[in-house]
């Protein structure tokens, strides 16, 4: 126990001493940048400003410890590694600012002696947000299917649900009252839409038009075959908990028929709706309060606070998967008047996930040696709730060439340029220092991409610790057959010269990705 204790109390003593050697180091470089941009030259003002900077890295360094700014062994949330940050150096700031009125130093530039300060400040905060962003990496969960086995039902409704007796003429007229509302309040585009998958007319099928969880669960059980939703779910304020309550008052088999507005028909409506300029300048400013508050630490209370979770901006991929997540699964969707609207069926009972997948860092289940579910992490590249809809899209797209799913709508806009430029594969380094990784070596893959392999791949897989190159850069398959050949070569190869392996294939991938822009699309 006592070991325990003192390995711990020299582990916090190490980090600590690093924080603060990175601390220097942003310090200085931030020192140079706003030399560097002074009309002199940076030769002129080192030696004018080396006595006085190592003087204010000290009284940098004093407060910040005094402020216990490196405790970030002790932090929770976010705001205890920005807090102290912002903290200690306002302290610093006020600090230097009453030594160079004390002591009339005012021949200091200002520029050099505040920018140095604010640009540290911003790329500590910056830091401080990817350290604990990187420390409580978000774990996608895989669907256990174990668990839910016995609730998964028929693809084809199973339901017999006894409604009222109603002649003929009242069961026109309830269509024809149903058809004029559905347009009224959306279109006749909708009407028709709705009226392939169900018969407004019968009334186990309903028509609401709501954004509050309470009416729906306040409807009676067994009673509804179907229900069509009038109202966007973006003014949802707690959407999952919504389609929770409509799968609870679905049977097996029923229909769910609803709309969004996505990001991409939200920024057509906006530029089509305001002069050319005036509706680029308001889409800025849209895009700022409404995707960038909401995910950043010091804006996403005063966003919810104002909006109370309500006119959200969705994704194409979150809005699916959020409803395969509560147990439906896609019929159809169809854009129709700027609008996204989804025909889904009830086949399970939601999954009820509280870890959805926002934060810049991810931690992948996949298969390691032995079979062993390893975290893998990674830079999210796609839209939250993206995992859900893994056999969505192989379904709808299949694979393209490389093995990865076409028309991918799942990734996002900047996580095409990471993945493009193997930035979100960085974290993976992690893994590696670990050791549930090895330099060269077949990809960690996710239980569905895993069991499309065949048996005999799969347990040469399972031998052996899962890599960051893989053979796909040495041998570029195109299709997925391909990609199994060229896996099962390299584990051959591996098994008989380990290190030889590795070594051939490291400078033969290295080669490829230098000069042949080997990609892995």
């Amino acid at each position: 126990m006592e070991n325990n204790k003192s390995n711990n109390r020299k582990a916090i003593i190490k980090r600590k001493i690093i924080y603060i050697l990175i601390d220097v180091l942003i310090v200085f470089f931030s020192f140079l940048f706003f030399a560097w941009i002074k009309p002199a030259t940076v030769r002129i003002y080192l030696p004018t400003y080396i006595q006085p900077f190592l003087f204010f890295e000290l009284v940098w360094l004093f407060v910040s410890l005094l402020i216990a700014k490196y405790d970030l062994h002790k932090a929770r949330k976010p705001k205890d590694v920005i807090i102290p940050i912002f903290i200690a150096n306002i302290t610093t700031l006020a600090v230097i600012t009453t030594l160079i009125y004390s002591f009339g130093a005012f021949g200091y530039s200002r520029l050099i002696v505040f920018g140095t300060i604010l640009l540290a400040t911003i790329l500590e905060t910056g830091l401080g947000y990817l350290y604990f962003s990187y420390r409580t990496p978000i774990l996608i969960p895989e669907i256990d299917e174990e668990r839910i086995k016995q609730k998964i039902y028929p693809v084809e409704p199973t339901f017999k649900i006894e409604s009222e007796k109603i002649d003929e003429v009242q069961y026109v007229e309830n269509r024809e009252q149903i058809r004029k509302v559905i347009i009224e309040e959306s279109s006749d585009s909708v009407y028709q839409f709705a009226s392939k998958y169900i018969d407004v007319g019968n009334p186990a099928n309903l028509l609401i038009s709501t954004t509050t969880k309470v009416n729906i669960d306040n409807l009676p059980e067994n009673k509804y075959q179907s229900i069509i939703n009038l109202q966007k779910i973006n003014n949802i304020q707690r959407i999952n908990k919504f389609f929770e309550s409509v799968n609870a008052k679905l049977p097996h088999g029923g229909i769910f028929i609803n709309s969004a507005e996505t990001y991409l028909l939200r920024k057509e409506r906006i530029l089509h709706k305001y002069p050319f300029i005036i509706n680029y300048i308001y889409y800025f400013f849209d895009v700022v309060f409404t995707r960038i508050f909401p995910k950043l630490l010091v804006t996403k209370n005063i966003y919810f606070f104002i909006t109370l979770g309500r006119n959200r901006v969705l994704s194409r991929a979150e809005t699916l998967g959020r409803l395969y997540s509560c147990g439906f699964e896609c019929i159809e969707e169809k854009f129709i008047d700027g609008k996204l609207y989804f025909v889904v069926r009830k086949v399970k009972e939601p999954v009820f996930d509280y870890n959805p997948t926002y934060g810049l860092f991810i931690r992948l289940k996949r298969y390691g040696k032995n079979g062993k579910v390893l975290g893998v992490y990674k830079m999210r590249t796609m839209h939250a709730y993206s995992e859900y809809l893994q056999e969505y899209i192989y379904n709808k797209h299949s694979l393209q060439e490389g093995g990865k799913f076409s028309n991918d709508f799942r990734v996002t806009a900047t996580g095409k340029i990471m993945r493009k430029f193997w930035l979100d594969e960085l974290p993976m380094i992690f893994n590696l220092l670990k050791g549930d990784m090895k330099l060269v070596g077949v990809r960690p893959l996710s239980k569905h991409y895993f069991n499309l392999y065949t048996d005999e791949l799969k347990e040469k897989r399972l031998k052996y610790k899962p890599g960051l190159v893989p053979p796909f850069y040495v041998d570029l398959p195109k299709t997925f057959d391909e990609i199994m050949e060229s896996e099962e070569k390299y584990l051959d190869e591996y098994e008989k010269h380990p290190f030889l392996a590795d070594t051939k294939y490291f400078f033969n991938a290295f080669y490829n990705i230098l000069f042949k822009h080997a990609r892995s699309n």
